[in-house]
């Protein structure tokens, strides 16, 4: 069902019916008036109704769903939860339980987030003191929820925040494990910021008569360029570092987060860019909780410039000043183009979303605009001429900046009258912009033009093959066991790995209990792969075999060397070629 609430009148948080408490703190943190997924949530999450809700990522829907959590709560000081609200990242857990507290301060309500990495001691004794909102990823509320440390039958709302993503990571059987310990009679609350089937298909079995809600960003008025400028690059793979580094001297971004696949790829990126004289971070899930902590802390008070991470790692952050989002591949699907996209172009402010596409990617990009019904707008790489002129208009905006300012060029008005002797103004002022312009512009000269690609139109299979808007082209959406039984079309025994992907032995099978999901959750929770990216999986008794892009395959054996499996730590290879 869709519920259409009459919010046209609103223009304060104070006529959606929210209690002091919670309009003092957004008074306090500087909100005056709600956005459009706040006026469409809050008044029928305050009458008790079951919401879902999509909406992109930066348009407000945490405190959407938590000033309407927060005024429903009974009376803090109770043994066991009265909330849950399940993300897909640890950061996002740290995200959405810091935005809670801050708005349910002056209510004393207790606050706990529970994830991964973080000593489960303190995760203990703060559940045996007894918190009102738990704040948690799925697999670790199902940790809590084994041990017996969090008990939900006391819970008055579930709130499932990013659900697409959660599902795309393997969470989908952890989910329904969850939900199903909580009170049928709990309040239910769903956002995602795509709506694909299999989302309908969980709202459908733990929504009862929801409120439908979908929020798109605000549109952008007749005349007036789009708050996120999308654009891509199609460049040769071994250019590509080159194309990044001429690109971002180009923008010349305030803060730029860099997407890539692999951990790989992160770490080589990033010395690549600090060797250009960026102040580049690298993020990904080989990092600790501490590490991953300090990386953010550099971000956000402005020690480093850009951030390059897997989308694993990038999950949930929200980097205010940030202003550029690079792909440096093209996603493998539209969701998580949207995902990535969704971090700029936030609050009004605007924004720049940046794709490196190799040549054979370049039909994804077509897909991606399908999907998201947004025009990507492909540009040439800018040239040797082009990186020389726009380093002359920094160099021009800085002078005219210094030159505009009250005072600190009185200091070196000696130097000038001394040389005024023996050369002529114009001559000094020359002198000058050249001894700027050269400590800004170090390599200039030895900068080389990146070759133009000629794109052909593809033909009309290939151009089948490339549409679809979702998944891997490479992947076997069937799953057969290993023996050649089963549902997949093969039945003369093994077949090769599909190509572009590679296939890895996991010691463990069915009789371990194992599980097509339980590999792809190991596998998407701690690499930058999602679920779209893993290929075939294929169970026997004793073993598994899983296909994974060829790029990932000793980051994806890393995580899996690290992850238990059904309480095991099973070996993995690749594996191994037949010899008959």
């Amino acid at each position: 069902m869709t519920a259409s609430f009459d919010d046209g009148d609103v223009t304060g948080f104070g006529e959606l019916g929210l209690r002091d408490e919670l309009l003092k703190a957004l008074t306090g943190l500087g909100y005056e008036e709600p956005t459009p997924i706040q006026r469409e949530a809050i008044p029928p999450m305050l009458e008790g109704r079951d919401l879902l809700g999509q909406a992109a990522t930066g348009t407000g829907k945490t405190a959407a769903f938590a000033l309407p959590l927060l005024q429903r709560l009974p009376a803090p000081g109770g043994d066991n939860p009265s909330a849950l609200v399940l993300v897909p990242t640890r950061e996002l857990a740290v995200q959405v339980s810091e935005a809670i507290h801050r708005y349910g301060r002056d209510l004393g309500v207790r606050v706990l987030p529970i994830y991964g990495g973080q000593p489960i001691g303190r995760q203990l004794r703060s559940l045996e003191f007894g918190v009102d909102v738990v704040v948690a990823t799925p697999g670790r509320a199902l940790d809590h929820l084994g041990r017996g440390t969090l008990r939900l039958h006391d819970l008055h709302v579930v709130v499932l925040d990013e659900a697409d993503e959660m599902l795309d990571m393997g969470f989908a059987e952890d989910i329904e494990a969850i939900l199903a310990a909580t009170p049928e009679d709990r309040q239910t609350v769903l956002f995602s910021a795509t709506m694909p089937p299999r989302i309908d298909g969980l709202a459908s079995s733990h929504l009862t008569d929801p409120v439908r809600i979908q929020i798109g960003r605000e549109p952008t008025p007749a005349g007036e360029a789009p708050l996120v400028r999308q654009m891509a690059y199609v460049v040769p793979r071994a250019h590509k570092p080159a194309a990044l580094g001429r690109v971002l001297d180009v923008e010349a971004p305030g803060a730029a987060i860099v997407f890539c696949r692999t951990r790989d790829e992160v770490d080589q990126l990033t010395e690549t860019l600090n060797g250009r004289g960026y102040r580049a971070e690298a993020l990904h899930g080989g990092m600790g909780q501490e590490q991953r902590d300090r990386v953010m802390a550099r971000l956000r008070n402005g020690t480093a410039d850009l951030l390059v991470a897997t989308d694993v790692a990038a999950r949930g952050l929200d980097v205010e000043h940030l202003t550029h989002v690079v792909n440096y591949d093209v996603p493998s699907a539209p969701e998580s183009y949207v995902h990535r996209i969704g971090r700029v172009g936030r609050a009004g402010r605007e924004g720049v979303a940046i794709t490196l596409a190799e040549p054979r990617e370049h039909r994804m990009l077509k897909t991606i605009e399908r999907v998201t019904k947004q025009r990507i707008i492909i540009e040439k790489v800018p040239s040797v001429a082009d990186l020389r002129a726009r380093r002359m208009e920094l160099t021009r905006a800085k002078l005219h900046e210094i030159l505009v300012a009250e005072d600190g060029t009185e200091r070196f008005r000696a130097i000038v009258e001394s040389l005024g002797d023996e050369f002529d103004p114009m001559e000094i002022a020359l002198a000058a912009v050249k001894f700027a312009h050269e400590a800004t512009a170090v390599g200039e000269n030895d900068e080389e033009e990146i070759p133009d690609v000629t794109l052909r139109q593809p033909r009309d299979r290939d151009d089948r093959q490339g549409q679809g808007g979702g998944p891997n082209p490479n992947r076997r959406v069937s799953v057969r066991d290993a023996d050649g039984r089963g549902r997949g079309r093969e039945t003369g025994g093994r077949r090769a790995p599909t190509g572009g992907m590679t296939r890895l032995f996991v010691g463990a099978g069915r009789a371990a209990g194992i599980r097509p999901q339980d590999l792809v959750g190991a596998i998407t929770g701690e690499s930058s792969l999602t679920g779209r990216d893993v290929g075939a999986i294929e169970i026997a008794d004793r073993f598994a075999l899983v296909e994974v892009p060829d790029g990932a395959v000793d980051e994806v054996i890393d995580t899996l060397r690290r992850t238990t499996l059904k309480g095991r730590r099973p070996v993995v290879r690749r594996e191994r070629p037949r010899t008959d």
